[in-house]
């Protein structure tokens, strides 16, 4: 497997071809490879003694750091797919290891590359032969490793964040290709404005492996034999087609947009909002999960402080089932729009916790007999519903009964801000409440 990756006997995509082969080359990730940091050290000394696993978006540096450390360490170096191998492939690989620790005293360093693939019955094969230390575990996932892999394992990992790179760093990496004569395009003279690297580096968005995959197809593509290719803007539009947003709809990046959508909202910035829902939209998001989101978010965190916040979010969900998509798009953004321009207030949100906390803590408490139902003889013989007191009986629609059971007697939970309608609200409690005390 190594010897496949390595080899320089067959084809391979440029991306492959001008994958650094020592640190100095490498480009981007100075928050943990720069001057005295841990991962460099490593490299330097040549000694991978503990597991790590290295989290970040497609096309970051994860395999090329890989192949970096395998080609400085002192140890055997396994290559491996979560996506082709399973674990009877484990299963051979750790028992090589263990024949060559034996026989060379030789440790393996195994590469798994998108762990996160692999269950939480195939990541458990690995635990025993990391603990006795048969293998040196290194793992590459663009997903969030406290989601996706289990505890056990992520505890016996020094877990390494690799950064998007920078528009800079995309660059900076195809302009080595354009010079290298040996891996890249250095025998062709290739003519290409700084302005058009950028903007195939922007449409890359980070993803150097992206980036020269497409500035390959569109060289290969102009490429007429005469050593020389001019590069436009159109020949790297269409070579990159769709510029690909990052996003996806069941890891931690879909819960990081939601969760700044509804911050943005709560902070009161439609701006912000739009930008995080367009995000959503434009990756291809499902926009009822959107519209339920925004339903909650209107009691959450508005409530009385403007009644029709939830009302406009309901229209949103009803709106985006009639309409469809795109067309439903607008709806969303206008109640984006008046959530995060209405008042804010979690005073129902707070209040029932309260309630709830109450009820777990006193268990159920026996509904005082003047409210409880009385629908036969027998429940009214009993005392149901004895001294129930009709507000409407009354002159000022109000009794001054307690509700409550006796032990939460007096008990408040809802308590309104000073801040949009929920201001008229205080005042009517204040009126409801003067008055129940002035009958009890």
């Amino acid at each position: 497997m190594e010897q496949d990756l390595f080899s320089q006997n067959v084809p391979r995509p440029l991306a492959e071809r001008m994958r650094p082969r020592i640190l100095d080359d490498f480009v981007g990730q100075d928050e943990i490879i720069g001057e005295g940091k841990i991962l460099r050290r490593i490299l330097e000394k040549g000694r991978l003694e503990s597991s790590v696993i290295f989290w970040g978006p497609p096309g970051c540096g994860k395999t090329t750091l890989a192949h970096l450390i395998a080609n400085s360490v002192d140890s055997h170096f396994e290559f491996f797919s979560a996506v082709t191998s399973g674990i009877a492939d484990v299963r051979k690989i750790v028992g090589e290891a263990d024949s060559r620790l034996k026989l060379h005293e030789k440790r393996t360093i195994l590469f798994v590359d998108e762990i996160h693939r692999f269950n939480k019955a195939q990541q458990d094969a690995f635990l025993p032969h990391i603990e006795n230390g048969t293998i040196v575990l290194i793992g590459a996932t663009t997903e969030n490793p406290s989601f996706e892999v289990i505890s056990p394992l992520l505890s016996r990992c020094r877990v390494f964040i690799l950064g998007q790179l920078t528009e800079d760093d995309v660059v900076s990496i195809m302009k080595r290709a354009i010079g290298d004569r040996e891996k890249g395009f250095g025998e062709t003279e290739i003519e290409v404005s700084d302005d058009d690297l950028h903007y195939l580096a922007h449409l890359a968005a980070g993803d150097a492996r992206t980036a020269l995959n497409a500035f390959e197809m569109v060289v290969q593509s102009l490429d007429d034999g005469s050593g020389r290719v001019a590069l436009d803007r159109e020949a790297i539009e269409e070579a990159a087609q769709k510029k690909m947003i990052f996003y996806d709809k069941k890891g931690e990046h879909h819960f990081n947009i939601i969760s700044a959508l509804h911050k943005s909202i709560r902070g009161g910035d439609p701006d912000a909002g739009l930008y995080w829902l367009a995000r959503m939209l434009e990756a291809g998001e499902d926009p009822l999960y959107i519209a339920r989101r925004l339903v909650r978010f209107a009691s959450e965190d508005i409530g009385n402080a403007d009644p029709g916040a939830l009302t406009t979010a309901l229209n949103a969900v009803e709106t985006v089932r009639f309409l469809g998509m795109p067309e439903g798009k607008l709806a969303l953004a206008q109640t984006v729009t008046f959530l995060a321009t209405a008042p804010k207030s979690n005073a129902l949100y707070t209040a029932y916790k309260k309630a709830a906390a109450d009820v777990r803590d006193h268990g159920p408490l026996p509904v005082p007999l003047w409210i409880r139902n009385a629908p036969t003889k027998l429940m009214k013989d009993a005392g149901y519903g004895k001294g129930y007191e009709y507000p409407h009986d009354d002159p000022d629609g109000v009794s001054g009964q307690e509700y409550f059971p006796e032990e939460l007697a007096g008990s408040v939970y809802y308590r309104p801000v000073e801040r949009g309608f929920e201001r008229e609200i205080i005042k009517r409690m204040d009126y409801w409440k003067n008055l129940r005390k002035k009958k009890s």
